[in-house]
């Protein structure tokens, strides 16, 4: 990610995004592909994206807590 934005959610539209992650990351995995080394190293890096998104959510405190 070259560019970051931000974007102020409310605790259910950050949970809401969080379910829909969930979901991409399982359409992800289960995507029938012919087995390859390039097939594995391509599901692994949009893995990797999903999981860094999720952590940065996970991670967001809301606006004026400590």
């Amino acid at each position: 990610m070259s560019e970051t934005i931000q974007v102020a959610l409310t605790a259910q539209q950050r949970d809401l995004l969080l379910q829909g992650l969930r979901f991409i990351r399982s359409s992800i995995l289960f995507e029938p592909q012919t087995p390859s080394s390039e097939v594995a190293k391509n599901r692994e890096e949009k893995l990797q994206e999903v999981s860094e998104t999720v952590d940065l959510l996970q991670a967001a405190k809301p606006v004026g807590t400590v």
